[in-house]
């Protein structure tokens, strides 16, 4: 389901704008669809064809996602492995402050080679609805005032999708803005798009290098963009919406956490609206891929934060559940599959206990 088909649906019924409205705010809020305001129930103001042909929609709605696993965090995060309706998987995480990162495909098609979820491919999209109904269930659990689109999958590559879902959520699902915060490793599109949007969400560049030929080693299927072109532009946008960019660089150990980095990040970040966020990689013993040592990432930041680059250490959600984008689909497909092999074909087999 699209967003847009929502609405076509409901005005079928004989829904007027205000009827949709309320609606579609009280699904976004994680209600029923036909609660009522204090100062007026919902029997004298929604048609009676509507009240009539809500619980359909409802069910529509309902069979668009659920959570099939929840992993709570000791940082104070829950991960959530999310089913949609045709038994794909995705991620969602309820980040600590009121936050959550939410996912935009199943897999990915970039290929990053420290990210889990690019080791899957790209499986499919996700439509505007599905990941709206990511939000609606984090809602249900706590509450939502900054969604990120940093889970599964690169937003540019399912943009018409993504913009919709974001237009949606800063006005009538009452997120500021910034609070909106879409995540690419740098598509030429995100910068004609952006900009026109009604809603103008933040911007989280995937840096992760100051090497052009290391970057694309790293990110294999990202743009050919050369990391300064690539600043470039995150700083016209920057200045267009008068918020910095975020750059994201996952401190990978003997990789990209040299000196010769440092000083390049120095000359590239001077003068620039930007914040950058070290994201320690959450290391596995038997991966490619180390994460630094607690004290060289503490000299990193020092070093470059007593030098004007604004330096922040994210360490990702929810590291002692499969913290890692994709960690947790992975294992929980690992485990289905194995159930399959096993013969055990019964509910079973699914992904409920994966982890537990």
């Amino acid at each position: 389901m699209q967003l847009t088909e929502l609405s076509q649906r409901l005005a079928d019924l004989g829904a007027k704008p205000q009827h949709i409205g309320r609606i579609t705010r009280a699904w976004l809020q994680g209600k029923a669809l036909d609660t009522g305001t204090k100062h007026q129930k919902t029997e004298n103001f929604l048609p009676l064809t509507v009240r009539e042909g809500l619980p359909a929609i409802a069910a529509s709605l309902e069979q668009l996602a659920r959570v099939s696993a929840e992993h709570p965090g000791a940082d104070g995060s829950s991960r959530l492995l999310v089913e949609l309706a045709d038994r794909q998987m995705v991620e969602s995480v309820l980040l600590p402050r009121d936050g959550l990162c939410i996912s935009s495909q199943v897999g990915c098609a970039v290929g990053c080679t420290f990210c889990m979820t690019g080791k899957s491919g790209l499986l499919r999209q996700l439509s505007s609805a599905e990941m709206v109904a990511q939000v609606v269930l984090g809602r249900r659990r706590r509450a939502v005032k900054k969604v990120v689109f940093m889970g599964m999958g690169e937003p540019a590559h399912n943009l018409d999708n993504v913009l919709e879902a974001i237009d949606l959520l800063g006005t009538e699902g009452g997120i500021g803005h910034r609070n909106l915060v879409f995540s690419t490793v740098g598509d030429p599109r995100v910068f004609e798009r952006l900009p026109k949007q009604r809603v103008r969400p933040a911007l989280a560049l995937s840096l992760h290098t100051t090497d052009a030929e290391l970057r694309q080693r790293l990110l294999p299927r990202a743009p050919r963009i050369d990391p300064e072109q690539l600043m470039e532009l995150g700083e016209a946008y920057a200045r267009s919406i008068d918020y910095p960019i975020q750059y994201q660089w996952t401190l990978l150990k003997g990789i990209n956490d040299s000196q010769e980095e440092m000083d390049n990040i120095l000359r590239l970040f001077k003068g620039k609206f930007a914040v950058l966020n070290l994201i320690p990689y959450n290391s596995l013993e038997a991966d490619d891929y180390q994460r630094p040592d607690g004290e060289r990432i503490v000299q990193m930041v020092r070093y470059l934060h007593s030098r004007g680059v604004l330096t922040k250490v994210r360490n990702s959600a929810g590291q002692d559940v499969d913290g890692g984008c994709g960690q947790l689909r992975a294992r929980a497909v690992d485990v289905v599959n194995t159930s399959r092999l096993q013969g055990n074909r019964g509910k079973g087999s699914r992904i409920v206990t994966a982890d537990r």
